[in-house]
């Protein structure tokens, strides 16, 4: 059985930092791409973060500069390194996999993990 923990989050001042971590089980992550969403409240989810299986990352022009993702496929983890964070950051932040590589648009995901809430204050 698949499951996915993601933890890391809480609050934290503008222009801080948190690191989210997204733990797997049931599945080896060396085939799998790790995707980082988020969901603000009243908004649609959208994916900011992903790393491929080959290591190759892609980023939300939004977080670009901020966002860090990066993989541990020995402890089947995933990593989102997040600083300078800003008010708009605020959201329940989601892992999910995909088999080799996210699309484009970030569609497609096969699991997910139930999520772990990062609040930014002003």
């Amino acid at each position: 059985q698949v499951q996915l923990v993601e933890s890391g989050g809480g609050l934290v001042q503008s222009g801080g930092s948190l690191k989210l971590a997204c733990r797997g089980s049931g599945f080896t992550l060396d085939n799998y791409a790790i995707g980082w969403f988020r969901q603000a409240p009243g908004k649609e989810r959208e994916g900011v973060a992903c790393i491929n299986s080959d290591g190759n990352t892609h980023y939300v022009d939004s977080v670009k500069g901020r966002f860090i993702v990066s993989r541990d496929n020995l402890e089947t983890a995933a990593y989102l390194q997040m600083d300078n964070l800003k008010s708009e950051d605020t959201a329940n932040y989601y892992c999910a996999t995909k088999w080799k590589s996210c699309d484009r648009d970030y569609g497609g995901m096969d699991f997910w993990g139930e999520g772990t809430l990062v609040t930014v204050s002003s």
